[in-house]
C-alpha cells in the first residue's frame, strides 16, 4: 500500500509540495490533497485549520476575546495526522534549524509539549494551505541542519 501511496504521489503535483513541509509523510501529505483540492474552497488559512478543528474556541464578550482549548470539530482523521507530523518534528528538534525551529524551541519554554504539538499541527495546516493555494513549495534549506 505504501508503494501505491508513493506512485500516486509522484504523480500529483499538489502532493509533491505538501512533501516539502518538514514533518509531513506521504500519507499526511496524500490526505491534505484530497482534502484541500485547489484550496480556494477556504477563505484564508485559519478557515482551513478551523475545518480541521485545529483553532481555539472563542469565547468572547463586549470586545474582550478570550480563548479556550482547540475545537476538536472537524476531520477527525487529518487532525491526528497533523499532530503526528508535529510530534515528529518536535523528537527531531535537536537537528532541525530556521524560524520554525526557532519558534517551536521558544514555545517548549513556555508551554507544556502536548499544547506546543496542536500548535504545531495549526501552523503545519495553514502552512500547507498557503503552499496550495499560492503554487509554492516550503523553504527547505533553512530548516534541517547538515549531518
Amino acid at each position: 500500500m505504501d508503494k501505491d501511496v508513493a506512485r500516486q504521489l509522484a504523480d500529483d503535483e499538489i502532493g509533491q509540495r505538501l512533501l516539502t513541509i518538514p514533518g509531513v509523510s506521504q500519507i499526511t501529505a496524500s490526505v491534505l490533497a484530497a482534502e484541500m483540492g485547489d484550496g480556494k474552497q477556504y477563505r484564508c488559512s485559519r478557515d482551513f485549520a478551523a475545518s480541521i478543528g485545529l483553532v481555539p474556541r472563542q469565547f468572547s464578550i463586549g470586545g474582550k476575546a478570550n480563548l479556550l482549548g482547540i475545537g476538536r470539530r472537524g476531520d477527525k482523521n487529518i487532525r491526528r495526522l497533523l499532530v503526528t507530523c508535529a510530534r515528529a518534528y518536535m523528537l527531531r528538534l535537536d537537528k532541525q534549524t530556521g524560524h520554525l525551529a526557532e519558534w517551536v524551541r521558544t514555545m517548549l519554554t513556555r508551554r507544556h509539549s502536548n499544547v506546543v504539538a496542536c500548535a504545531l499541527a495549526n501552523k503545519l495546516a495553514r502552512t500547507a494551505w498557503a503552499i496550495v493555494t499560492r503554487h509554492t513549495l516550503f523553504d527547505a534549506g533553512s530548516t534541517v541542519a547538515a549531518a
